[in-house]
């Protein structure tokens, strides 16, 4: 039986092959996007689109009551194409801020919906220097300096938000480096992951899994990816048929 759902971020990279997924599987999905261009686009893929922005907290709250979700997705990003590193700067520092404030909207939206699970994007690469593969219960590198301090400052504040939703059971899923259609790479460095298995992990989620992270990403010697196999049933070589 498919559930309602709210996916925030539809027209980034991941929710561009999630919402097939979403709606392949039975689930009803309302998804969002901030620029009114691509609603249609959305709408093509089976979901109902709606433009918001996430920092429009009275704006974003109206739209989660609207499509009442029993699970909320959060898979937003502010990113520049191909990830140009000329304007990586600026994204890191909007990024974070979506990470943090957008985040916190997005949870109390969820909250006021009265939705059950909320599942949300994170990164793989923000642990701590220390021995490696890192599983899930090794601690995020909050001594972090510079660029990447901002980085991995947004994705604590991510998490916290999260994982502290209760009575919301909350999951993160800390993705590799994206590769694949939409992501401006052919291949990433390690850990890395295809964005089709990307979307899959957020897909096995709405069903599977219990509150906390799961690390998403091919086999590699940085994390270990065990957990999401065994609890999610992940598969690294899932891919969209095209």
């Amino acid at each position: 039986m498919g559930h309602r759902i709210f996916l925030a971020g539809a027209s980034g990279a991941i929710g561009r092959r999630l919402v097939p997924q979403l709606v392949a599987a039975g689930h009803g999905v309302t998804a969002t996007t901030r620029q009114a261009a691509k609603a249609e686009d959305i709408r093509a893929l089976g979901a109902d689109p709606v433009v918001v922005d996430v920092f429009d907290a009275s704006g974003l709250r109206a739209a989660v009551l609207a499509a009442k979700p029993e699970i909320v997705i959060h898979q937003l990003t502010d990113l520049p194409a191909g990830l140009d590193p000329s304007k990586m700067a600026e994204a890191i520092a909007r990024n974070a801020r979506i990470r943090d404030e957008g985040t916190r909207n997005l949870v109390e939206a969820a909250k006021a919906a009265g939705a059950k699970r909320l599942i949300a994007q994170s990164i793989a690469w923000a642990y701590a220097p220390g021995p490696e593969p890192h599983d899930e219960t090794d601690p995020l590198d909050s001594g972090a300096e510079g660029g990447r301090a901002v980085s991995v400052g947004g994705v604590i504040a991510l998490e916290k938000h999260v994982l502290g939703a209760s009575p919301i059971a909350g999951i993160v899923l800390r993705y590799g480096h994206l590769y694949g259609p939409g992501t401006g790479a052919a291949a990433a460095s390690d850990p890395a992951v295809h964005v089709d298995a990307a979307a899959n992990a957020a897909l096995l989620a709405v069903e599977r899994g219990t509150q906390g992270a799961f690390n998403v990403a091919e086999p590699n010697g940085h994390i270990t990816t065990d957990k999401a196999v065994a609890e999610l049933g992940w598969r690294a070589g899932f891919r969209l048929a095209e």
